[in-house]
């Protein structure tokens, strides 16, 4: 039996899309935010899964809009290198927004404890993921698109519930994985 290249493509949108969810920038933030902050595993479940989508929603997008205007993909590598920047300058912001508030208020003992479920953390990380590129699934899309837009959302379509069911499970396993450890 031939595999056909539609086949092929698929398979190796699978494969991409598991060996790209293992890097641990796509799961280890939602384990150890989640355990500082006490979440549940819904909430974990929930946040992991809107960053998912965030993170993979982003480049779809990015890369309709370049197979829609025709673009080739060195004209896109200048708006992914932009999304890596602004993702890390806005980690930088958080951070050092964090710090100053941090610094402030470290001598003063008489307010109420704050309660980590109402920060802004859980915006800042699906942020961050929005911004994040994934690198992998906007060459696919272009590789895809010679097969046609069926092609295009076949390959869309699983990279994105491959990467989000790995991020989820990862983070997921992780979580009560660490919950094990000594304290």
């Amino acid at each position: 039996m031939q595999m056909t290249s539609l086949s092929l493509l698929l398979g190796s949108t699978l494969t991409i899309g598991i060996l790209h969810s293992l890097a641990p920038d796509h799961w280890v933030p939602f384990v150890s935010i989640g355990r500082a902050q006490k979440w549940s595993k819904s909430k974990l479940v929930m946040i992991t899964f809107l960053s998912g989508i965030g993170h993979v929603g982003s480049s779809i997008v990015i890369g309709m809009i370049g197979l829609l205007l025709g673009f080739g993909l060195s004209h896109l590598e200048g708006i992914e290198s932009q999304r890596g920047e602004i993702a890390g300058l806005l980690l930088i912001g958080f951070g050092t927004a964090y710090a100053l508030w941090g610094i402030k208020h470290a001598r003063q003992h008489h307010h109420k404890p704050i309660d980590p479920k109402k920060t802004v953390t859980v915006w800042m990380m699906i942020a961050i993921f929005v911004l994040g590129p994934c690198a992998p699934l906007i060459p696919l899309m272009f590789v895809a698109a010679a097969q046609g837009w069926h092609a295009v959302l076949l390959v869309s379509a699983l990279f994105s519930a491959v990467t989000i069911l790995m991020m989820v499970g990862q983070a997921l396993l992780g979580y009560i994985g660490v919950g094990f450890l000594p304290s």
